[in-house]
This record gives structure tokens, sequence and C-alpha cells, in this order.
């Protein structure tokens, strides 16, 4: 009985390592979309104010994002005291400001997303309140009320443009001025329907409705794209965890592979190169993505 624990031991809190780390990659996301649902309601005694669920919201995710970055260093901690070596520690702390740097790279892709979403809503709901007869100043302004009442309420470039809207300042001016933020490149076409519109006389919501269509079949178009992506991304996922089922298989066979990688100069050699061919591998499918998605 003692014989057959002896590699069973490790192979179990291998398998749970990995399944620690995956859930602090992907659970979390489900954590905050959990989350999300239940505050949308409004409902309840969490709704004491106008702000309360977005500010609960907000700090889920940052709770969430913690904890990604912090799983690598658990991890290294628990193959650290298996292996009885420092360097799974030591490697689990340098991963933590590069899964940091990734996290922050989801994030501003994700707002980006988030922003030209908000673009296209705003070019809608123009275009609503301009059939039903508001002068473009107005509609302007209250299609920015109804697309910037996210939980992070209106930045400062939206405030600029209300600014110039409510008082009668350059609105085009102010469009290209929030069209530089990642993902409001939109508002520069609205600027330039609105410059038409205000010199020529053309109408500002036949304008605004082609130029929402454009933006609408663009994001349309990047988002199959993405689709079309994700199974070249899941299957470098899977490439890059070989390595570690690899590991669970030898210890599961009882080959020791823990104590030959940490504690002689040849398994030292294996990690060293196998970490740098592990990273390029991941380099050069990264910037294959990149490439097809520009």
């Amino acid at each position: 009985m003692s014989a057959g624990a002896g590699p069973a031991l490790p192979l179990f809190a291998g398998v749970l390592c990995a399944g620690a780390a995956a859930w602090g990659i992907t659970g979390c996301d489900r954590a905050s979309r959990r989350a999300r649902v239940v505050l949308a309601g409004g409902g309840g005694p969490l709704a004491c104010g106008p702000r309360r669920p977005e500010l609960l919201l907000g700090a889920v995710r940052r709770r969430a994002v913690r904890w990604r970055e912090w799983a690598c260093l658990g991890a290294g901690l628990v193959v650290a005291v298996l292996g009885g070596s420092v360097l799974p520690l030591l490697a689990g702390a340098a991963a933590v400001p590069l899964v940091r740097r990734w996290l922050r790279v989801r994030a501003h892709e994700r707002a980006r997303s988030e922003r030209a979403a908000e673009v296209v809503a705003l070019c809608g709901a123009a275009v609503g309140e301009l059939r039903a007869g508001a002068q473009p100043g107005q509609a302007l302004m209250a299609a920015l009320r109804r697309t910037a009442a996210g939980p992070g309420g209106p930045g400062a470039a939206e405030t600029g443009v209300l600014a110039a809207a409510a008082f009668g300042g350059d609105v085009p001016g102010a469009l290209h001025q929030a069209a530089r933020e990642p993902g409001a490149e939109g508002l520069a076409g609205m600027a330039a329907c609105w410059r038409v519109s205000v010199d020529g006389g053309a109408g500002l919501a036949a304008g605004l409705e082609r130029l929402e269509g454009a933006l609408r079949a663009e994001r349309d178009r990047q988002e199959s794209l993405r689709a079309q992506l994700a199974g070249a991304r899941s299957t470098v996922l899977v490439l890059a965890l070989l390595p570690l089922v690899g590991l669970l298989i030898g210890t599961g066979l009882g080959a020791h592979p823990l104590r030959i990688l940490l504690h002689t100069p040849m398994g030292w050699g294996c990690l060293v190169a196998g970490g740098v061919l592990e990273g390029l591998g991941l380099l050069w499918c990264r910037r294959i993505v990149r490439a097809v998605e520009r």
C-alpha cells in the first residue's frame, strides 16, 4: 500500500496544482460574469444606491485579477515542496510580472472592444434622437448620456464632447479629440458627418446611419475573425501544456522527473532549453495570430 502511494501522491498533487492554475486563469471569468448577472438586477438590499452594483462588480474584477497574478506563485510553491527545490518557487515569482502584463494587455483589448461597441451604439442612439425631431446638439447629448451610463461612467473625452454640445462649442474638434482613445476611432467619422451637415447642409441622420452600418459591419468582421482564431489559440494552449502532461505521466510511472530536473545538471540544462523553446514557440504563435488579425 505504501509503495503504491509513493508515486500516486505526487501525481495527485500535480493534477490538483494544474487544476488550480487553470481555474485561476479561466474560472474567475465565470465568477465575474455571475456577479455581473446578479448585480445587474439592481434589486434587493445590495441596490442601496445607483452606483453600488457597479462598485461591487469592479471589486470582484480587481480581486479576480489579483488571484490570477499570484496563482503562478502558488503553483511554483506547490511544485517546490513536491520537488524539494527552490527553483520552481523562483520561476513562479518571475512569472508574476509576465502574467500581470498579459492580463493588462487583455484588459486593454477588452476595453478597446467595449469602446468600439459604445461608438456604434452612440451613432444608433443619435440617429434615433434625430429621427424623433431633436436638434443635433440635443440628440448628441442624449445619446452620450445613454451610452456612457456604464460602470466607468463618462470619461474625460465624453465629458468634453458633452460640454461642447451643451454650450455650443467645437463639437467636431471634441469628437476628434475623443477619437484618439483606442477603440473610439469611429468618432472621427462622426465628426466628419457633423462638419458636413453644419457646413454643407446635408442630413446628419443619414450620414450617421451610414456610419453606424459601416462600423457595425467592421465590428462583425472582427468578431468573425476572432471566432475563427479561437481554434488556433486553443491549439497553442494545449501544446503549451504538453510538458506538464509529460511530467505527470512520468510521475505516475515512478520515473521521478522532478528529482531529475531539479537536482541534476542534466535536468537543469533540460529545464533551461525547454523553457527557451517553450517561450520561443509561444512568441512565434502569437506573432502568427497577430499577423492574421492585422
